[in-house]
């Protein structure tokens, strides 16, 4: 299993229940910005159905073919997959929904992609953010890192940003999938880190999930 798939896994809860808020119907029209594997464009294009179009946003050209296939496989809905840097998001026409995931943690600037994402909208519409506070995260009590990641806690100042952004937050929480012994969270963490936790106490960054509107 990839690594999209298990994180689609494991923090699937905090996509259903943001997608719960918003009450999303079938013939919006959606945008989800750095799409990667395709996991939430998947979940957006089967709930809107045929009459619906969701657009997958990424900047890796492969990126973009895996979510064409896996759209293709599991959802009958309209989907595009387009070639784009989230700074440069750029759609043909006005969406419901703009939705990122695990995305501004990596970019340059963070406000400017929920600008951009803001732009996307049609007025009344919905942005919706998910990014995580790794170091909240913990193995056996000791704090997760993650090198990588440009701003690797961008979620703890997640609502912040999406006001300076200029959009009307509408609701904020954060989630945690937790567990110990073998199970989905220890899977993830394996294949993220390529360390098996064996019986230690996991608590996986939290998701904090921002709702706000145009």
């Amino acid at each position: 299993m990839n690594e999209l798939g298990l994180r689609n896994d494991v923090y699937r809860r905090p996509l259903a229940t943001a997608l719960d808020r918003l009450g999303l119907q079938e013939g919006w029209r959606c945008v989800d910005v750095g799409a990667g594997g395709g996991d939430v464009t998947v979940a957006l294009a089967e709930l809107v159905g045929r009459d619906g179009r969701v657009y997958a946003v990424d900047s890796d050209p492969q990126a973009r073919d895996a979510v064409a296939a896996a759209a293709a496989e599991h959802a009958q809905a309209q989907v595009i997959a387009l070639t784009q840097a989230a700074e440069n998001l750029t759609l043909p026409e006005e969406v419901d929904l703009a939705f990122c995931r695990f995305v501004l943690m990596h970019v340059l600037d963070p406000t400017l992609v929920l600008r951009r994402m803001g732009s996307a909208v049609r007025p009344g519409g919905w942005v919706v953010a998910q990014e995580p506070v790794t170091s909240a995260g913990r193995i056996d009590g000791v704090p997760f890192t993650m090198p990588d990641a440009r701003h690797p806690d961008v979620g703890a100042f997640l609502p912040a940003m999406v006001r300076a952004a200029g959009l009307e937050v509408v609701d904020a929480w954060a989630e945690a999938p937790a567990g110990a012994g073998p199970g989905p969270v220890s899977e993830y963490l394996t294949h993220l880190t390529e360390v098996d936790p064996g019986d230690s106490s996991v608590i996986l960054p939290p998701l904090v999930t921002v709702v706000a509107r145009r």
